[in-house]
């Protein structure tokens, strides 16, 4: 059964199983002890921080290891406020961070007052207040620089860019960012979890955060570095244990285990990279001539080898992945009703893209041409039996010659009004309106989609009893 969510979770790499296997006999006592067994623990930490070191592409004294990815984040950005809260208190993040960051970056905002008193801090020009700034993206996913350069302020403690986004794989100009938060003394944190795996990132960052279960290490493994130089004021109780930055008893066996694996898989990146994007390519050109009305989302050319993402109208997401994990392929999704909180990714909102529909693709190492062909042959099947299920439309709609029309597509979800939208377009006269009435937060993103993909023209959002009124102009 092929697994095609690595952006989830990597498979253990068969190297850190060996390194695992052998690690637990060997490094299971307190690497702070003076006598063999915590000399020989201590031994393999060094290596394993060495080892990671030199794959990050820092000092092996900047690193320290985690209990995981997000613990790093996290401990990475109040350690970096705090420490630099003489210069202001002010944070800049990307609208298509991983959640670990946004949800930091929330908590942080929330401390003295919330939104509500970042922007009083605003308006009282300088009061000590925290706030967050949210960089926009383009339709790719990735940041511009100049935007990015532009939201930097004197107040500014910290900035935080991921390397490669996790949903759709674009990456992030991480080098030009740099540079402007280095002519403005900010420090700058990457979320490298996406993209260790392929090569060191570029740029001169201040902070780094990865997560070994996303490169084939075992889950429970994060690291953290941080370049010398940087103001950094750990939180919370004093601890002598990995710097005196991440406190408790290093988990020294998935340690090593994620080192090994870290260094496997760099051994085989550069052609595994090729072989993989060859497959992506095959997908992202594919997929398009084989399912109809179909958005392929992120940066064709700047993205993850391995990683492909898009999302189809009329199909209703939760059912969509049911039906290929039974066909025996295991995907991920960014739609709104593959979630408890019947949002759409806050990625794919941040991008303006479609987001029924949502599947994401993401390769692992070794993936032979036979799985991604069987895909490409089931997909079609799959998409077509459930838009059938919905009573989506199967041709563009003829010509009509009623008057404008209004839609009442409440209480109903994701994808429904907008197949509700593609069944009664045709029965609008040329320059005329259709008003779709929806309560689904999904609709927001999707309904303007849609008429980006079939050339109609989104006139907007009026508010409406129970929801919201959005109102659809036929253009041919």
């Amino acid at each position: 059964m092929p697994y095609f969510d690595v952006a989830s979770s990597a498979p253990l790499h068969p190297v850190a199983r060996q390194a695992l296997q052998a690690s637990l006999d060997e490094g299971w006592a307190d690497p702070a002890r003076l006598y063999r067994e915590g000399r020989r623990a201590r031994l393999l930490l060094d290596a394993a921080r060495e080892a990671a070191a030199e794959a990050v592409g820092c000092r092996p004294d900047e690193l320290v290891f985690t209990p995981s990815g997000t613990h790093a984040v996290h401990l990475g950005i109040s350690g970096s406020l705090a420490g630099r809260r003489r210069v202001g208190r002010h944070l800049v993040v990307s609208a298509v961070e991983h959640s670990s960051v946004l949800h930091a970056a929330a908590s942080y905002e929330g401390a003295d007052g919330g939104s509500g008193g970042a922007a009083a801090a605003g308006a009282a020009g300088g009061a000590d207040l925290p706030s967050v700034t949210e960089v926009p993206v383009e339709r790719s996913g990735a940041v511009s620089p100049a935007s990015y350069a532009a939201a930097l302020r004197k107040d500014t403690a910290l900035a935080c860019l991921q390397s490669a986004n996790h949903e759709v794989g674009t990456e992030q100009p991480v080098g030009e960012v740099a540079e402007a938060c280095r002519a403005a003394g900010v420090p700058l944190l990457v979320d490298a979890a996406q993209s260790l795996a392929w090569g060191p990132v570029a740029g001169d960052w201040s902070l780094l955060a990865g997560s070994a279960h996303k490169w084939g290490g075992p889950a429970g493994v994060g690291l953290l570095a941080v370049r010398k130089g940087v103001r950094f004021s750990t939180q919370g109780p004093a601890d002598e244990r990995e710097s005196g930055r991440s406190a408790g008893f290093e988990n020294i066996p998935g340690i090593v285990a994620a080192a090994a694996s870290l260094r496997a898989v760099r051994a085989e990146a550069a052609q595994e990279a090729a072989r993989l994007r060859a497959l992506v390519d095959r997908i992202r050109a594919r997929v398009p001539e084989l399912v109809p009305d179909v958005e392929v989302v992120g940066d064709p050319v700047r993205r993850l080898p391995h990683l492909v993402t898009f999302s189809c109208l009329y199909v209703d997401g939760e059912t969509l992945l049911h039906e290929l994990d039974r066909a025996g392929f295991s995907v991920s999704s960014g739609s709104s009703c593959t979630s408890s909180t019947l949002t759409p990714s806050h990625v794919l909102r941040a991008m303006g893209v479609l987001s029924e529909g949502n599947v994401r693709v993401s390769l692992p190492l070794g993936t032979p041409e036979e799985d991604v062909d069987r895909f490409l042959e089931v997909l079609p099947g799959v998409v077509a039996d459930v838009r059938e299920r919905l009573g989506a439309p199967v041709t563009p709609a003829a010509a009509g010659t009623a008057g404008s029309l209004i839609v009442d597509a409440r209480g109903k979800r994701c994808p429904i009004p907008v197949i509700e939208l593609a069944k009664v377009i045709g029965d609008v006269p040329v320059s005329e309106t259709v008003t779709v009435l929806s309560d689904d937060e999904a609709a927001r993103l999707d309904i303007p989609a849609w008429c980006e993909m079939r050339g109609q023209e989104y006139v907007g959002e009026e508010p409406a009893d129970r929801g919201s009124a959005y109102v659809v102009r036929r253009l041919a």
